[in-house]
């Protein structure tokens, strides 16, 4: 059953206008490229109208996984699909949902110690990005990509190669997030401490919203944002998966490289800038020898 006749699934006619206009996005980022506001994380600003940062977070981005899930699984009788969709196409489902369950949900509102403010702002533009990119993708996995097992034959190989690109840039994504978090981790436990002493010395203590250090782990030794770099390297697995062809997944691939280049380059004037040139020397922003 539709949610929106013609639009939530899309009819092929909206879905197609929908992916055309979707490989124009990195335009609207010039403006990144144009000022260091970012309302957001590391440069989180005083608002009153500032959303706490994991809540924030996951109403930012868990729509895009519920849109795409429900466009996967409601376009295919919208479309007078009679058989089933292939395998691949519930693997490119699994992958995209792997991936949001552990962005949206586990990383803001389980793993994250703590999370700064948001500007709304920041919330409603990733919120249009999420729900454009997953219909994009849902569309493509959901019944107007390949429809039938034929489509995919003579591709096991490039989609098995695929899938290990997608994993290995999936687990360092995780494991350089966990990087960050540590940090934060090891900052919470140094205020208890502080707490407690202050607590026996009959005093009160304020708590610490922010704390941030160098990170020296993994990539981090050499760039600022290996977590971005992981990230490019899983989408770039996502995209061999559904093939040169697959327009959705390289206009994702690309959208996030235009969109989050300029918020690594602003990320290291930042870190060059709080830590001083000598401790931050010999590291880029993102792609070692090039950013």
């Amino acid at each position: 059953m539709a949610l929106i006749q013609n639009l939530m699934p899309p009819s092929r006619e909206n879905w197609e206008r929908i992916v055309w206009a979707w490989q124009f996005f990195p335009l609207f980022t010039v403006v990144q490229w144009l000022s260091d506001y970012y309302p957001q994380g590391k440069t989180s600003v005083e608002s009153r109208f500032n959303v706490p940062g994991k809540i924030g977070w996951t109403i930012m981005e868990a729509p895009g996984l519920i849109t795409l899930l429900y466009i996967v699984f409601t376009l295919p009788q919208e479309a007078n699909l009679t058989a089933p969709l292939p395998n691949v196409n519930y693997l490119m489902a699994a992958l995209f949902t792997i991936h949001y369950t552990y962005r949206a949900v586990l990383a803001p509102l389980v793993l994250n110690p703590s999370m700064s403010p948001m500007h709304p702002s920041v919330v409603v533009s990733g919120l249009a990005f999420q729900l454009i990119n997953a219909t994009s993708i849902g569309g493509w996995i959901g019944g107007y990509g390949p429809v039938t097992a034929d489509d995919w034959a003579g591709q096991v190989l490039r989609v098995e190669i695929g899938l290990i690109i997608w994993g290995f840039g999936f687990l360092g994504n995780v494991f350089h997030d966990d990087e960050l978090r540590e940090i934060r981790r090891a900052a919470a436990r140094t205020q208890v401490k502080r707490e407690q002493a202050q607590d026996e010395k009959g005093r009160s203590t304020k708590s610490v919203d922010k704390v941030y250090m160098l990170p020296e782990n993994g990539l981090f030794r050499f760039i600022f944002f290996p977590h971005y770099l992981c990230e490019w390297i899983e989408w770039a697995g996502f995209w061999v998966i559904g093939g040169l062809g697959c327009i959705p997944a390289r206009s994702f691939l690309l959208n996030e490289i235009t969109t989050m280049t300029p918020r690594a380059l602003q990320g290291k004037r930042w870190y060059v800038e709080r830590f001083g040139k000598e401790k931050t020397a010999g590291r880029m922003a993102i792609i070692r020898g090039l950013l």
